[in-house]
């Protein structure tokens, strides 16, 4: 069996240690979704502004710059916004016309994203990628492939290849899903995009964070394990009315 032309992995105990960490984290925070490394990074799931047939990506902090809003460590889209919509409001529709993809890492950014953690790998030709089991659009049978257990019923499909294959989609036509977890042989980082949220948290070395940060492209800040990852994480910014 494979997903994204990628060959499914039985042997799912080999993310065991990512299942035992997160476990052990604090619920509601970073801990609870990635093991503690030596330095960790919030990516940003970039919004999208139409420019004909292209999409432009569009980062928090310019959508936050244009609401007078805060752009910081735990801003919330809907903090930044002003608004619980996925459509942007009148005033905003000049900036942005399609927020952040919700437990998908666009390709684009996945792929900005592997080519800086291909370096910081002794193992960039082997690596694990991990996809929500409950998404329905295939994986009928509830037993096989084995699944990857993760707390709150997040558990995985694994699937094997190269760092590269990051842009894989790990869906079926025409459905579009990127790996939520993954993570090379050596286990140099981890990255997890969770099926709740618009942001991929990456834990690495120092060197590999420091790295990320400062990569064109990608908008991403500086996390820590005990960070909320609540949507009312924000504490700089009001929340919306309406709920």
């Amino acid at each position: 069996m494979e997903l994204g032309g990628l060959p499914v992995e039985t042997d799912v105990w080999q993310g065991v240690w990512i299942s035992v960490a997160c476990r052990l984290g604090a619920p509601g925070t970073v801990s609870a979704l990635l093991p503690a490394f030596e330095a960790h990074a919030r990516v940003f799931h970039p919004a999208v502004r139409y420019a004909g047939d292209d999409d432009i990506e569009v980062p928090w902090a310019e959508v936050a710059a244009h609401n007078g809003t805060r752009a910081h460590p735990l801003m919330q889209w809907h903090t930044i916004t002003g608004s619980w919509d996925a459509q942007p409001p009148e005033l905003q529709a000049a900036v942005w016309d399609d927020g952040p993809a919700e437990g998908h890492l666009p390709v684009a950014v996945a792929a900005r994203l592997a080519a800086v953690l291909a370096g910081h790998t002794a193992t960039p030709q082997d690596c694990l990628f991990g996809r929500w089991d409950g998404y329905g659009f295939d994986l009928p049978d509830p037993d096989s492939p084995p699944r990857m257990p993760l707390r709150g019923n997040h558990d995985v499909v694994l699937v094997r290849g190269t760092v590269a294959d990051a842009v894989r989609n790990l869906a079926p036509e025409p459905h579009e899903q990127s790996a939520n977890l993954w993570w090379p042989a050596d286990r140099a980082w981890c990255v997890v995009t969770d099926i709740d949220l618009t942001s991929t948290y990456v834990g690495g070395s120092a060197a590999c964070i420091a790295e990320l940060l400062a990569t064109p492209g990608i908008e991403a800040l500086p996390a820590r394990p005990e960070d909320s990852t609540a949507f009312a994480a924000d504490t700089l910014n009001p929340l919306p009315g309406g709920r």
